[in-house]
């Protein structure tokens, strides 16, 4: 059966490439850097917590001494194909519909719980193949394309794994209860309207604050959505926890916390105000929050 190893391996070994090339372009910072996440993806699972601990700092360490450089950028002279270029990038996503259909006739191929992430993998698999023999570039441009976009992105890759590793270790160390014991101060009893408030609001100021939705929830959800709307109130498990992680997306949009969503694509555009894309959010996350809390409270209860 096919499941998340080959996902750790297929990503292990493009980061592995990544160090390579990055060492050959005498870039020794790039190459510890991607050479510690294809160690991560290989063999996390074989050196343990502590080693995973080493690992992280790590890379910590590494992006915080400022050792990335950027990539340079290649002249492959491939001639332009107009819209068909599109062909390989609309592979991937047929190939994940394809493999989540394929994962519930035959289970025994494709691990369901992660058919469609396995199927993502292979179909980005596919639209290399099928681009590089249609294309004929270099052997190499594909991976020197892909390390010049992740050295643009630097170490804001990792950042969303960071956070929510975050979000778990709040919620193993109790922050989730300590939260719900002061919010319980500010939520009038009995009330639905207020703790759904608390909740969604609850949800994007921790989402600004971590950076991530996924770190935020398990705090709130703790601290407000398990004890006050599901359990208090009856609420309706699924809607609570989805229209809660829809909160925290608001949040998203509304911090450089968020550096993957807010301050990359303000780098790679070569903006002038590295904050424009949260100032450019703001008019749609405020209403949206509420939108969101209004639809929580109408539609679980």
């Amino acid at each position: 059966m096919i499941g998340l190893p080959f996902v750790y391996t297929v990503t292990g070994l493009l980061f592995g490439f990544y160090a390579l090339l990055s060492a050959w372009d005498r870039r020794p910072g790039n190459a510890g850097f991607w050479g510690l996440m294809a160690l991560s993806f290989l063999l996390g699972d074989r050196i343990g917590d502590i080693g995973n601990g080493v690992l992280a700092l790590g890379l910590v360490a590494i992006a915080g001494a400022g050792l990335m450089r950027p990539a340079r950028a290649m002249q492959d002279g491939v001639a332009p194909r107009g819209d068909a270029l599109f062909v390989p990038v609309l592979i991937v996503p047929a190939a994940a519909l394809g493999g989540t259909i394929l994962a519930r006739a035959r289970p025994d191929w494709l691990d369901p719980q992660q058919a469609t992430l396995v199927a993502l993998v292979a179909g980005v698999l596919v639209a290399l193949g099928v681009a590089c023999l249609w294309l004929r570039p270099r052997p190499e441009t594909p991976f020197r394309e892909g390390l010049r976009l992740m050295d643009s992105v630097g170490w804001a890759v990792v950042l969303p794994q960071m956070l929510v590793s975050l979000g778990a270790i709040f919620a193993l160390s109790g922050v989730g209860t300590v939260v719900g014991t002061l919010l319980g101060m500010v939520i009038p009893e009995g009330s639905l309207i207020g703790a759904a408030i608390v909740y969604g609001v609850g949800m994007a100021l921790f989402t600004i604050v971590m950076g991530n939705a996924f770190a935020a929830f398990p705090v709130m959800m703790a601290a407000v959505g398990l004890p006050l709307l599901i359990h208090g109130h009856h609420g309706n498990a699924a809607a609570i926890s989805a229209i809660g992680m829809l909160s925290g997306f608001c949040g998203t949009l509304l911090t450089p916390m968020a550096a993957n969503f807010n301050i990359v694509p303000a780098a790679l555009l070569e903006l002038r105000n590295r904050n424009g894309v949260v100032r450019a959010q703001m008019a749609t996350a405020l209403p949206l929050l509420a939108v969101n809390i209004a639809l929580m409270i109408w539609l679980a209860f």
